[in-house]
């Protein structure tokens, strides 16, 4: 996937979680992710936070350290 669709995609989900309390939106975006989100598209966007994240809100960034990380990719 090209990574400004996953970026795009990254913030809808801060978009919705934003109208949360600030801790249930972080939680919130972390869960949604790592519930919905095929490994391949997590292991692209952790490569795209250890590159610096440029282009994520800062709800996805901070959201980051409670993403489930795929144990092994196809």
């Amino acid at each position: 996937m090209k990574a400004d669709k996953l970026i795009y995609m990254a913030n809808q989900i801060a978009t919705f979680f934003e109208s949360k309390p600030h801790d249930e939106g972080v939680t919130g975006v972390a869960d949604h992710i790592s519930d919905f989100w095929e490994p391949r598209m997590r292991v692209q966007l952790f490569e795209l936070l250890e590159q610096g994240g440029a282009g994520l809100k800062p709800l996805v960034l901070e959201a980051a350290p409670f993403i489930r990380r795929p144990d092994m990719v196809d």
